[in-house]
C-alpha cells in the first residue's frame, strides 16, 4: 500500500516510518528541510520536501506519491515549552492543525486518497468534571483556561475536519503524553528536559496534584498508528497506556525510577504564579483517557502499560 507520512522526521515519524516499511508499505515521508531528506531515506522511505503550509508544494508532493493513505503527524513543538506562554509556543502547531489539515485534506481529495489518519491529543482537552477517566464520547472542556483556548479550538477543528471528510475514511488518534526515545521524557543521552527537571526537583506537585495524566510510549504510539493504516472504522481513538494516574502518584513514582528525590509540593496559588493558570489546571483538575476503544476496535495493546514501570525498566 502507498502511504504518505507528513511529519516523517519528528519523534513519532522516526518510529513510525520504519514500521510501515517493515509491514511492506511503499512509504513517502514529507519533511520541510532538504537537509532531513537523507534521514527520511535512512528510515526507509522516499523523501518529499515541502513546507506543510504551502498548498502548491504539498499538493505536488502528494500527487506525485499517489498515496492510498495519508498520515498527518505534523507538529512544531520544542522541548523548551513554556506553559506560562502556552499559546505563543503552540501557535505554529495550531496552524498545522488548522491550515495544515485543510491543505492535506484538499490534496488527499485531489489524489483520490482513501484513508486519512491524523494526530490529536488526549492530555487535557476533555471536560474537567465527572469521573477521572474519559472516553472518546465525552465532550471537550467548554470552559478551558484562557491560555489554552486557541489550542483547544485548533484540536477540535482538526478532529471535525478529519472525521467529517467522507468519502475519505478519517481517523483521529488522540495520543497521550509521549515518553521514550526522541521525546522530552527519555533516558537516552543526553536525556530529556523533563527527566532532568524531575531528577533536579524542578517539577513540583502543585496543590492537590489531583490532575489525571495519560501517557503513551512513543513506540506504542507508532504501533497503534501503523495498525490504523489498515484497520479501524472512521472516528476518534484514544492512544494511551493502561494506567491514567494522578500527578501526586505518577510524579513521585517517576522520580524514584529515575533515581531522584521526592518532588517538592507547592500550594496552588504559588503554582499559578510560577507556571500560570494552564499548568496549574493540568496539575490539579484534568482528566485521563481510556484506551478501551483502541484495544477493542484496533486490536492494539500497549507494550509499555505504565510510565513509571517503563522508566524503571529503562533506568
Amino acid at each position: 500500500m502507498k502511504v504518505f507520512v507528513a511529519g516523517a522526521t519528528g519523534a513519532l515519524g522516526k518510529q513510525l516510518v520504519p514500521r510501515l516499511v517493515a509491514a511492506g508499505h511503499e512509504v513517502t515521508g514529507m519533511t520541510r528541510s532538504v537537509q532531513r531528506a537523507d534521514l527520511v531515506r535512512e528510515l526507509g522511505a522516499e523523501p518529499a520536501v515541502a513546507d506543510a503550509l504551502d498548498p502548491d508544494a504539498v499538493g505536488a508532493a502528494i500527487s506525485a506519491a499517489g498515496p492510498e493513505v495519508i498520515l498527518h503527524e505534523l507538529t512544531a513543538l520544542s522541548e523548551s515549552l513554556d506553559l506560562r506562554h502556552f499559546e505563543r509556543d503552540f501557535a505554529q502547531t495550531n496552524r498545522l492543525r488548522t491550515e495544515g489539515t485543510d491543505i492535506l485534506l484538499s490534496a488527499a481529495r485531489a489524489a483520490g486518497t482513501r484513508r486519512f489518519v491524523a494526530q490529536s491529543y488526549a492530555g487535557w482537552p476533555t471536560e474537567r468534571r465527572g469521573g477521572p477517566v474519559k472516553s472518546e464520547d465525552d465532550p471537550f472542556d467548554q470552559h478551558p483556561p484562557a491560555a489554552v483556548r486557541t489550542s483547544l479550538e485548533a484540536i477540535a477543528y482538526l478532529e471535525r475536519a478529519v472525521t467529517g471528510a467522507a468519502p475519505i475514511e478519517g481517523l483521529v488518534l488522540r495520543y497521550g503524553g509521549f515518553y521514550g526515545p526522541g521525546t522530552s521524557l527519555r533516558l537516552d543521552p543526553p536525556g530529556g528536559e523533563h527527566v532532568e527537571a524531575i531528577r533536579g526537583r524542578k517539577f513540583p506537585i502543585v496543590g492537590s496534584g489531583g490532575g489525571i495524566w495519560s501517557f503513551v510510549h512513543i513506540e506504542d504510539a507508532a504501533e497503534a498508528t501503523a495498525i490504523a493504516v489498515e484497520r479501524g472504522a472512521p472516528g476518534v481513538y484514544n492512544i494511551v497506556d493502561d494506567h491514567p494516574a494522578a500527578v501526586r502518584d505518577w510524579l513521585p513514582a517517576a522520580a524514584r525510577a529515575l533515581g531522584g528525590k521526592r518532588p517538592l509540593r507547592v500550594p496552588r496559588w504559588l503554582g499559578r504564579i510560577m507556571a500560570g493558570e494552564a499548568a496549574t489546571v493540568m496539575m490539579t483538575e484534568v482528566r485521563g483517557a481510556s484506551n478501551a476503544k483502541a484495544k477493542r476496535e484496533l486490536g492494539w495493546t500497549p507494550r509499555h502499560p505504565t510510565l513509571a514501570g517503563s522508566l524503571a525498566a529503562a533506568a
